[in-house]
């Protein structure tokens, strides 16, 4: 059953050094206030999964909070490259970044091979690519059935998913809607999870396309208005356009990145997310 905590007791009890962590959300709802009360709390050698590792992930290896990669795709969405990943894989700066490359299709099912308690998932994929020679988590499996060669991919069970959703009710019970992305999926794999959400209402009303967590998958809950920012949740807010394109700066200069994560994040005056029993809503869905 779910907790309604504040940000940083949940992120404290839930996620420690050495941790495989999800940071799940796809084009909206990616959970940035959680990532940087990590970067906070100095939570560090961490196993960091994503199947789009994009600014969230460049400012917490910018930060030395990650010694690996677990990913598809990375990049600044529309802008270009993440300067800090490049930096680390690159130069080894704040520190040496292992990588564990997978395709899209890929990634999707370990999560899910995670959450049906399975040991890997099979697909057709990776033929043509040199991804499989650069990962253990990649093997080929025959069918017993048709006999044909398969790709497989170890079930990925992250110690924390962390996760961004528009609404949670007082029980726990977690409602998202818009853009699914793997956020079901990477939840149900994972030994704990955490869910930030804009708002905490009496009771979640159905919505089309919506998905629920129910409150026995979820540890502890969190009220953070905002709390996707600069990505954005469907029927609260929308992208931050300009910082996205501000990061490519930002983030190009080691001495800028620290200047800003000072500032930003680590200089933060106050610790981002409501205590329990909060349910301000920021804006009508």
């Amino acid at each position: 059953m779910a907790d309604i905590r504040s940000l940083h007791d949940g992120v404290a009890d839930l996620i420690h050094d050495g941790d495989t962590v999800a940071m799940e959300g796809f084009t909206h709802l990616i959970p940035h206030a959680a990532a940087h009360e990590i970067i906070r709390q100095g939570i560090t050698d961490l196993t960091l999964a994503r199947m789009t590792p994009d600014v969230i992930y460049d400012q917490l290896i910018g930060a030395g909070a990650a010694r690996k990669l677990v990913f598809s795709w990375g990049g600044n969405p529309g802008v270009g490259s993440l300067h800090r990943f490049r930096d680390a894989v690159e130069n080894g700066w704040p520190r040496p970044l292992e990588l564990d490359e997978h395709s899209h299709a890929g990634m999707a099912n370990r999560y899910v091979a995670g959450a049906s308690k399975l040991p890997f998932a099979t697909l057709r994929g990776y033929r043509g690519s040199d991804l499989p020679r650069r990962t253990e988590t990649v093997a080929t499996v025959v069918c017993p059935f048709t006999g044909e060669e398969l790709a497989a991919v170890a079930a990925l069970n992250p110690d924390v998913t962390v996760i961004h959703a528009q609404q949670a009710d007082r029980e726990g019970n977690v409602q998202l809607w818009g853009l699914p992305g793997v956020q079901k999926e990477a939840a149900l794999a994972a030994r704990r999870v955490l869910v930030t959400v804009e708002e905490i209402v009496d009771a979640l009303e159905p919505r089309p396309g919506g998905v629920v967590l129910p409150t026995w998958v979820i540890d502890v809950v969190a009220a953070v208005p905002g709390g996707a920012h600069p990505s954005y949740a469907a029927g609260y807010s929308v992208r931050d356009n300009d910082f996205y394109r501000s990061w490519d700066e930002i983030a190009r200069d080691r001495e800028t990145f620290t200047a800003w994560l000072d500032t930003h994040v680590r200089g933060a005056g106050k610790v981002r997310g409501t205590q329990a029993g909060d349910s301000r809503k920021v804006a009508a869905p």
